[in-house]
């Protein structure tokens, strides 16, 4: 069975004055996560504002374990992250059945 875990987060960049620094900071967070938990990432909401960034990562498994897992360790990376601070965070976990 394919399990799906969707998690949306709200990142505050205190220290990005303009979008462009904004997109660098997010491009290479989002790289760095790809490479450590394969989830997939974009940004969503909030695009305009260069101290805000609302992104949603998104990984597929076939264990809920292994799913909740990568989910729980992507998060604790986000609240590691020294560029920002994670502010929100929701996670689900979607199963095709449900």
């Amino acid at each position: 069975m394919l399990y799906i875990g969707v998690l949306q987060f709200t990142l505050e960049l205190p220290y990005a004055e303009s979008l462009k620094e904004k997109r660098g900071v997010l491009k290479s967070l989002r790289d760095r996560l790809r490479r450590s938990f394969n989830v997939s990432i974009s940004e969503f909401e909030d695009l305009d504002d260069p101290t805000i960034a609302t992104l949603g990562a998104v990984v597929a498994g076939s264990d809920t374990k292994h799913v909740n897992s990568t989910m729980d360790h992507l998060i604790n990376e986000l609240d590691e992250w020294r560029d920002g601070t994670l502010t929100d965070h929701q996670l689900e976990i979607i199963s095709p059945n449900q």
